[in-house]
């Protein structure tokens, strides 16, 4: 199991021309996104960064988001951005704030599902209540597109094209 629960990366099939790389972990496989992110610094790989990526790409697999939970400045929001790193994904941190509103988040998550991208949505406990009712059924149109392998979907009264690899993630702050 050691093995296995490494982040891995391994070529498609060697005999093609254009195979893909992918990168590997206990049962999930992903298409590594060939997203140029600069030579930026990595996280020091800890045993709790093991079990954060173990879960977030299990999450993945299954086409669902992820929470990683904790107190302030324990580093949920830098090993989800190390996670994408990893995938050569783009991960866009948004620090959330009252007053946030539905249509706001909704042409957020246009541009995601549209682009691939990730999103890290830091401090989502202060979105207002009514806002966060809305946004489950945004996320839920999305994934319903992604499981049913859709290319495109109608999202907001607007079809936009889908591309599954985008992913939602929070944090939360206790207090």
């Amino acid at each position: 199991f050691k093995w296995i629960s490494q982040l891995r990366y391994a070529i498609d099939d060697w005999d093609v021309q254009d195979s893909k790389t992918l990168v590997i972990q206990v049962d999930s496989q992903f298409d590594y996104g060939n997203e140029y992110l600069g030579n930026t610094m990595r996280l020091v790989v800890t045993p709790l960064t093991d079990r954060i990526y173990l879960t977030l790409t299990g999450a993945l697999s299954m086409t669902l988001g992820g929470a990683p939970a904790g107190p302030a400045g324990t580093g949920k929001t830098e090993t989800t951005k190390d996670l994408a790193k990893a995938l050569a994904k783009q991960c866009v941190v948004f620090n959330c704030q009252e007053g946030l509103d539905y249509l706001a988040m909704g042409k957020f998550f246009k541009g995601l599902a549209m682009s691939g991208a990730w999103a890290c949505f830091d401090e989502f406990n202060r979105i207002d209540i009514e806002v966060l009712s809305v946004i489950a059924q945004q996320l839920t149109t999305i994934r319903n597109a992604m499981l049913g392998k859709m290319q495109r979907f109608e999202f907001e009264g607007t079809e936009i094209s889908l591309d599954a690899t985008n992913a939602v993630f929070i944090t939360m702050n206790p207090g």
